[in-house]
């Protein structure tokens, strides 16, 4: 197997609030040259580095609003989040637990901070991915996974290196919980100082990593602080992830889907004939009902 290769490393930018609780930096899609096909099947990526929100009795958040033709996924690092959507999933997840929520043919949702996390305030880190689908699962039935930290299945390394979180896809023998419709491996690697993790995933997949935590470096030779991003080049198929300080490393590669995308706000179609009706069937209430 060959080494695969650092294509960029990109630092945060400015951050900019979606709603009033998520100060997020955009990484995907964004122009780093990580557009949507380059990063296929992930088409996006904010992530909230951590931040100290204050005490309030009005819980921060985003209202609600619809979706369609993709799936979200939010990875709690720090605080506590509610999520309610108009199929009928919801929860709270908390710190180290994941929620998958899939729109497909449509759903409305909101997320907020949870109640007595907002009441006490504190640290917030989440990151949120939006992973297409298939044409031939985009109006398919919305469904909701939640993972706590407990359900998440974690692979030890060997000589003290750490562990590695899977959330999906398997690292080595050990398997993620969370579904997928297309080939995705999503996994946090928590690495002690003067660890090393070694990954291996197939060639054409697009892989990435995000600094959660601490400091690294990859492949022996490139190094990567707190809250930049890598994006892998497509040659070659494993690389190293060592750290120099304790860290926190949310790893993502997955098989690009390569169908066109017809992307507006919250909508991710095919065509924009697709696009156009999944905004009409949205005004005409066909996404269901949420307060």
């Amino acid at each position: 197997m060959s080494t695969k290769n650092i294509e960029l490393v990109a630092e945060p930018r400015a951050p900019h609030f979606v709603g009033d609780g998520f100060r997020v930096h955009n990484f995907i899609p964004s122009g780093f040259r990580l557009d949507m096909e380059r990063m296929s099947p992930f088409i996006m990526l904010d992530y909230n580095s951590k931040f100290y929100f204050p005490p309030t009795d009005t819980p921060r958040g985003v209202g609600v609003h619809p979706h369609r033709g993709f799936e979200t996924v939010t990875i709690a690092y720090k605080g506590k989040v509610a999520h309610h959507d108009s199929s009928g999933g919801g929860g709270v997840i908390g710190e180290g637990g994941v929620q998958w929520m899939t729109a497909a043919s449509g759903v409305l949702h909101k997320e907020y901070h949870e109640e007595e996390f907002s009441k006490a305030g504190g640290d917030f880190q989440m990151v949120q991915l939006w992973v297409n689908l298939p044409a031939k699962d985009k109006m398919s039935k919305p469904k909701y996974q939640a993972l706590s930290a407990e359900e998440i299945s974690i692979h030890e390394l060997p000589d003290n290196s750490g562990t590695v979180e899977v959330i999906a896809g398997k690292y080595k023998d050990t398997k993620g919980s969370a579904s997928t419709f297309t080939p995705v491996h999503m996994m946090n690697a928590k690495l002690n100082k003067g660890g090393t993790a070694d990954f291996s995933f197939p060639e054409n997949f697009n892989t990435c990593l995000l600094v959660i935590e601490g400091s690294i470096t990859v492949n022996g030779t490139e190094q990567v602080p707190t809250d930049n991003f890598v994006l892998f080049e497509t040659e070659g198929e494993t690389f190293t992830v060592s750290a120099s300080e304790d860290a926190v490393v949310l790893v993502l590669s997955g098989e690009p889907i390569n169908e066109p995308i017809a992307a507006q706000g919250p909508f991710v179609m095919n065509t924009r004939q697709e696009l156009m009706q999944a905004i009409n069937d949205f005004n005409m209430g066909k996404f269901g009902y949420l307060e």
